[in-house]
């Protein structure tokens, strides 16, 4: 079953520019070729900090708020203006008012007829009575409320009232299907998945990214946004350590959604690269180049619950795969767990010596099943039903 004919007002959790392509980015685009959509730009669930980040981020919000609707990658963008206050109550009270008219009027400007509200975020609750919209989707991705500057409590209770009101849920970890079910009951498992097609281009011969290719071998790559939040910045450094003579790639945006992040530790290593972003489609030229990808990530209540979507890129490349034990992985193929900068250090090592062509053919293989294509068609499954 496809999705296809519809009209989705849909209410994501970044912005559609941001520098790191997220689930929503993925689904969304694919969505939109065969459904006419409005894409509801994020509401700005942090609080906003007086840094340079921040600041040139609000003034941006501004002048598009300002400006009309944007029309990109066959979806129509709408940045509505909305205090990123979730805690005060003035606030919330003015977003009230501010949000439902500014999406109904770009609704009935684009001739949208009985939408379905699709939304990664509870603040959609605003839309609901103006909207009056034939299904409510609400896709739990991340813990959004264990976040660094989110107000837990008041984003927690738009989620208990969001999440009771809406047709299906889907949650993207078991702690999280768990804690929606407590609301809603149609609530569906979604684990990561990704464009395993393009990533599989990685087994392929074919260019490598020359920044990559120029470290000296055995490389180690790490892709996605580079935060102390979520990156165990002393379990890298003990790594680097441990193996001065490999090369530990990072590349990604440093500091998003974190203007503060502090990864000097990370800089000061010399075998430890910050080579920037890269567009999602050159990320097979990475992968390509790369011997081994980890994902280091704290072991938390923020992180407990995110399933990385790097995780299927990375087998879908066919590269040997060391994380830490976050809970959605433990029962992942071919995703080799360790704690310790020590115990990545083995795993590494072995799965390094231990790599092949057919080892990374098969974990390719394994991975295909996980893909954007398979996740719409539960979502216009659940949606018909």
């Amino acid at each position: 079953m496809t999705l296809a004919g519809r009209d989705i007002v849909c209410v994501g959790f970044s912005d559609w520019d941001a520098d790191v392509l997220t689930t929503q980015h993925h689904l969304i685009r694919r969505v939109a070729e065969h459904n006419r959509v409005l894409f509801v730009e994020s509401l700005g669930l942090r609080r906003p900090q007086l840094a340079g980040g921040d600041l040139r981020r609000m003034a941006r919000r501004l002048a598009r708020g300002l400006a009309p609707l944007r029309e990109v990658d066959g979806l129509h963008i709408l940045s509505p203006l909305v205090l990123p206050l979730h805690s005060s109550s003035s606030a919330r009270q003015l977003n009230a008012r501010l949000l439902p008219r500014a999406v109904t009027g770009a609704v009935s400007r684009l001739g949208l007829r009985d939408p379905v509200l699709w939304s990664f975020v509870p603040q959609a609750e605003l839309l609901l009575e103006r909207l009056s919209p034939s299904r409510v989707l609400y896709y739990v991705t991340d813990d959004h409320a264990a976040k660094p500057g989110i107000d837990a409590a008041s984003f927690l209770a738009a989620e208990d009232r969001f999440a009771r009101r809406a047709d299906v849920i889907l949650a993207s970890a078991p702690e999280l299907v768990k804690r929606m079910r407590t609301l809603n009951g149609n609530v569906h498992y979604a684990p990561g998945v990704t464009d395993t097609r393009l990533f599989a281009t990685a087994l392929e011969p074919g260019p490598v990214d020359g920044a990559l290719e120029a470290l000296p071998p055995p490389r180690v790559l790490f892709v996605g946004a580079i935060l102390a939040a979520t990156i165990d910045i002393d379990l890298v450094v003990g790594l680097a350590d441990l193996r001065p003579d490999w090369s530990f790639a990072f590349v990604g945006p440093v500091g998003q959604g974190d203007p503060g992040t502090n990864i000097d530790a990370l800089r000061e290593k010399p075998n430890v690269h910050l080579l920037g972003s890269r567009p999602n489609e050159r990320l097979p030229e990475l992968l390509r180049g790369a011997d081994a990808t980890i994902i280091p990530y704290h072991v938390d209540h923020q992180m407990r619950s995110v399933f990385p979507m790097k995780t299927y890129e990375y087998l879908a490349a066919g590269r040997p795969v060391v994380s830490t034990p976050l809970e959605t992985l433990t029962d992942v193929r071919d995703v080799m767990l360790a704690s310790t900068s020590e115990q990545f250090a083995q795993r590494l090592t072995q799965a390094i010596q231990e790599d092949t062509p057919q080892a990374r053919a098969n974990r390719s293989a394994g991975a295909q099943s996980h893909s954007w294509e398979s996740r719409l068609t539960q979502i216009a499954t659940l949606l018909h039903t």
